[in-house]
């Protein structure tokens, strides 16, 4: 794509490397077969390419943000299909998260929309408050359908009840059960602790079996995912130096062998960190070592001999998080661990299309999302699998909305296969096979 910046333009380092990507781009189109949005609204500016176009403009004139640039940069997902698809490698992912900085900072929304987007990146990543909320949402949940649509999806997706705080998630060291083989730093996450305990609890049973020693670190907690794809950066940012910090006191005083991520999302953000952290001097080389040491879970038990478990041979649906299998480009890891665990893991039909999860996504953009929920719900049923797994816990929540089958984290199905309890969802009267 032919570009037009002026130097002075270029002078400034995260617009030249937004020129980098748009000038690999070459039209093709191919983008848009596999596009979430593109796919519902047959519109050429809810595609990956006419995203571009958009982008394009608004940088190349150095100019705010409009209204109609940023509604179709609000409703592109950031699911990365586009990135799997491109014969050219243009780099969506950097050019649509700088095009949403560029939007909260030059572009003023509504008042409604401004104080929602600034209530979730406030209340999401912080455990203690976003437990709070989750409590006062069971009382306003009676009259939620009477409310906006979008107050009306943050009530739907709540969960009835919130779990306690776990002991898992306090800073602490697990040691490793027999001889260590490795030893790895988890991160414990922000959301997921609230809403759902089982899975870091699996994660550590899983991990200390197999002989890793798994620490949580001091002052480790949310990735800087969430406000990051609300263009928040300074949020996202102060968030991801705690974690550089923490992680990098652990490999400084005992040393780590990897830094585990059950949650995908967080995954390819922590992976991104040396990108966004590549022009700060006290921050670029320990940004650069922690994405070197971060691996989603399934990464890491590929090299673990699984034990063998007396878990039921249940036909598992996996749903591939487009975190993982776009973002981070893990496909086959998982899949293979749950066929050496003795599960038949089952393709699920259009798996490259996103659920409509993406963070907060279903939460701003409900109508798109529930679209893309009740597509991807029917592709799983159509395999009549007797449980869902999936690698990412936004998923999770999401699919659980539409459907009756179990929908679980990936871990604990290892977790249970390998010696570990029962996932909790998994009763009698939710499974044909167990």
């Amino acid at each position: 794509m032919q570009t037009h910046f002026s130097l002075a333009a270029l002078a400034d380092p995260d617009i030249a490397q937004a020129e980098k990507i748009l000038r690999a781009c070459v039209h093709c189109g191919f983008c848009t077969a596999t596009c979430p949005t593109y796919l519902i609204t047959g519109d050429e500016l809810d595609s990956p390419r006419g995203r571009i176009y958009l982008i394009k403009e608004m940088l190349e004139n150095e100019r705010p943000a409009d209204a109609r640039t940023a509604h179709h940069i609000d409703r592109c997902l950031s699911c990365l299909s586009c990135m799997t698809t491109c014969p050219s490698s243009v780099h969506y992912m950097h050019l649509v998260d700088h095009a949403r900085a560029h939007i909260e900072k030059s572009f003023r929304r509504p008042v409604a929309d401004r104080m929602l987007r600034a209530a979730l990146a406030f209340v999401l990543p912080r455990p203690a408050i976003f437990r709070r909320a989750l409590r006062a949402a069971k009382y306003v949940a009676p009259v939620a359908p009477f409310l906006p649509t979008r107050l009306h999806a943050l009530l739907t997706l709540a969960p009835k009840t919130a779990p306690p705080p776990s002991d898992v998630d306090r800073p602490q060291v697990f040691p490793a059960k027999g001889a260590r083989k490795m030893r790895v730093a988890l991160l414990n996450g922000c959301a997921q602790t609230a809403l759902d305990t089982h899975i870091n609890e699996a994660t550590v049973r899983l991990l200390t079996r197999h002989g890793v020693e798994v620490v949580v670190a001091q002052g480790a907690g949310c990735c800087g995912a969430l406000p990051h794809h609300l263009g928040k950066v300074d949020q996202s940012h102060a968030f991801a130096r705690r974690n550089i910090d923490a992680w990098t006191r652990e490999i400084e005083t005992s040393g780590l062998d990897g830094i585990v991520v059950n949650a995908s999302g967080c995954g390819t953000s922590v992976k991104d960190y040396g990108f966004m952290f590549r022009g700060d001097a006290a921050f670029a080389e320990k940004a650069a070592r922690i994405s070197d040491l971060a691996r989603d879970v399934s990464e890491v038990v590929e090299g673990l001999e699984l034990q063998a478990g007396e878990a039921p041979r249940l036909k598992v649906a996996y749903h591939s998080a487009c975190s993982l299998q776009h973002g981070q480009k893990i496909t086959r890891q998982p899949i293979a661990a749950l066929e050496r665990a003795g599960f038949e893991a089952l393709a699920v039909p259009e798996g490259h299309i996103c659920c409509g999860s993406a963070g907060t996504y279903n939460l701003l953009q409900s109508e798109m999302a529930d679209e893309l929920r009740a597509r991807k719900v029917a592709n799983i049923e159509s395999v009549s699998p007797d449980v869902v797994a999936a690698g990412n816990l936004g998923c999770m929540v999401q699919i659980r909305a539409g459907t009756a089958i179990p929908v679980v984290h990936t871990v604990e199905l290892l977790d249970w296969a390998t010696g570990g309890p029962k996932p909790q969802l998994l009763t009698p009267s939710s499974l044909r096979g167990a």
